[in-house]
């Protein structure tokens, strides 16, 4: 489940090792960087890595599962990171496992009946998240991380990278958490080492936290009208508010529209809120008035499944 990774080993873990004139025998494309106030760098490429090698730490970056696995097609499972981690560890003749980590992504592709932008429409509102679709994706940022969904395949061939038989005709989506940043805090621990991505517990909290996110979601169902279920005035309203949503490109689409409105000086803050909170109330599931959507139901399975037998 995990793909790109940051890494920084402190000098100070590893004592018997002069950073700057050993781990670059083992790079490739080794650059050396001098700078004004006097500090010196090297940078290099372990594979598909980057590594930057100053006296003080060694920095690793970039995707973790390429490297190991030769694709983030793949997914690197628990037992795939601890030996990745070893490797890297005897690579560099360093000890990789102490490296604190800054950055850590959580992901997998899943393959899907349909094209992905076919499921972004019905992936709603994230609390304390802003929502952004784009062309070939969908973010919800934070301050200090993100999910992201986005059409795998598309991104393969933009980077032209191969694309397995398994996918060559395939729809996927590849879902992913980004912490970036304050690690420690977001994931509940004192320190988080490279050692501790391969710990059990933490792996299982860490797929557990990475399907609770997607659940998080407000999921947008389709609309049915459904003369009979409305018994009161209020139900009208809220077919009403149902219908105009889809006119508007659904939940997310007239939510957006309000934003706007409030942004040009035409609603204000609490016009603005009273809206949304009338869209939010109406698009809340409620057999009466809308069906689970057949795509959405789909990708909430499947990345169910996932989290269940990456683990």
């Amino acid at each position: 489940m995990y793909d790109t990774i940051n890494l920084r080993l402190s000098a100070l873990d590893c004592p018997n090792t002069d950073l700057l004139s050993e781990t670059p025998l083992y790079l490739e494309n080794v650059a050396m960087h001098k700078y004004s106030n006097g500090a010196e760098m090297v940078t290099g490429k372990l594979g598909s890595l980057d590594v930057s090698v100053g006296r003080l730490a060694v920095t690793v970056r970039n995707s973790l599962c390429k490297w190991y696995l030769g694709s983030n097609l793949e997914t690197l499972t628990r037992r795939d990171t601890e030996r990745a981690i070893e490797k890297l560890s005897d690579t560099l003749h360093l000890p990789v496992g102490k490296a604190e980590v800054r950055r850590l992504d959580v992901a997998t592709n899943i393959i899907t009946r349909h094209p992905p932008q076919v499921y972004f429409s019905h992936l709603g509102e994230l609390a304390h998240s802003t929502r952004l679709q784009a062309p070939n994706g969908l973010y919800y940022t934070r301050s200090n991380g993100s999910l992201v969904f986005y059409d795998k395949i598309k991104e393969q061939r933009k980077a032209r990278e191969p694309i397995p038989e398994l996918y060559q005709k395939a729809n996927c989506i590849r879902y992913e958490q980004r912490y970036i940043g304050e690690l420690p805090r977001q994931l509940n621990r004192n320190e988080v080492t490279a050692a501790l991505l391969y710990d059990e517990g933490f792996y299982m909290a860490v797929v557990n936290g990475w399907l609770n996110r997607y659940r998080q979601i407000k999921k947008i169902n389709d609309t049915t009208i459904n003369i009979e279920a409305m018994k009161t005035k209020k139900d009208l309203n809220r077919m009403g508010v149902l219908a105009l949503a889809e006119k508007f490109g659904g939940q997310s689409g007239f939510l957006q529209q309000i934003k706007d409105a409030q942004s040009s000086g035409k609603l204000t803050k609490k016009q603005a809120h009273d809206l949304r909170e009338a869209v939010n109330d109406a698009c809340r599931i409620d057999t009466a008035f809308t069906v689970p959507n057949e795509a959405i139901s789909e990708l909430s399975e499947k990345i169910g499944q996932a989290a269940k037998f990456c683990r």
